[in-house]
């Protein structure tokens, strides 16, 4: 069912990438989440950031520019979305890869990121790869829209051609989800915005 999914949505976004980064939809679905991860991996001092779901690489692009880490990564499984981010930065590197297969070395990364995404992965699995590939003391921050957000059903629309798939994790379920990996301090954060994204922080 995963796989199936991802296929789905892979394709889906192909087409999706040509009016993905119409600017009011990024203002008010994107950048406020974008902006908290940001300000939370310069506290960190986050060096290999691995962004998951990356779309067009709006943010991964602005971790490049703004914290010039050691590494980052743009992973995401639509050919047409990495397309438009490969044109996007030269300072990323991009990769089709699933978020529950990442192409990364056990403990060889300081930061997985995932925003606007998570509610189409194989949830546990890729909660799983995601404690595989962090360093000791490395932080997994996971957003997800508000389930019974307005902004959750234009997303849902806009990511599925009119479809309803996608699983929207609740705080506590995101807190099973993460401890039962081997995740510690997991803690939840509103972000203000039009989605209701809610920010769940965890630390290996």
């Amino acid at each position: 069912m995963a796989n199936s999914l991802s296929h789905h949505v892979s394709t889906v976004f192909d087409q999706v990438a040509r009016v993905y980064d119409f600017p009011l939809l990024q203002r008010l679905a994107y950048q406020p989440i974008q902006d908290v991860v940001l300000a939370r991996l310069r506290a960190a001092g986050s060096q290999r950031i691995v962004d998951v779901g990356c779309g067009t690489g709006i943010l991964s692009t602005r971790i490049a520019d703004e914290l010039a880490p050691t590494a980052v990564y743009g992973c995401d499984m639509s050919e047409g979305m990495l397309a438009k981010a490969r044109a996007r930065s030269s300072a990323v590197q991009w990769k089709r890869t699933p978020a529950e297969a990442l192409p990364f070395d056990d403990a060889s990364i300081d930061a997985v990121i995932s925003t606007n995404a998570f509610h189409f992965f194989d949830q546990p699995a890729a909660v799983a790869e995601f404690h595989r590939v962090l360093a000791p003391g490395g932080l997994m921050m996971i957003g997800v829209v508000n389930p019974v957000s307005t902004g959750r059903r234009l997303l849902l629309w806009v990511g599925t051609g009119g479809g309803s798939v996608g699983n929207f994790p609740t705080p506590d379920e995101m807190r099973i989800l993460a401890t039962q990996a081997g995740f510690s301090s997991v803690t939840h954060h509103t972000v203000r915005g039009w989605t209701g994204e809610g920010l769940t922080v965890a630390a290996k």
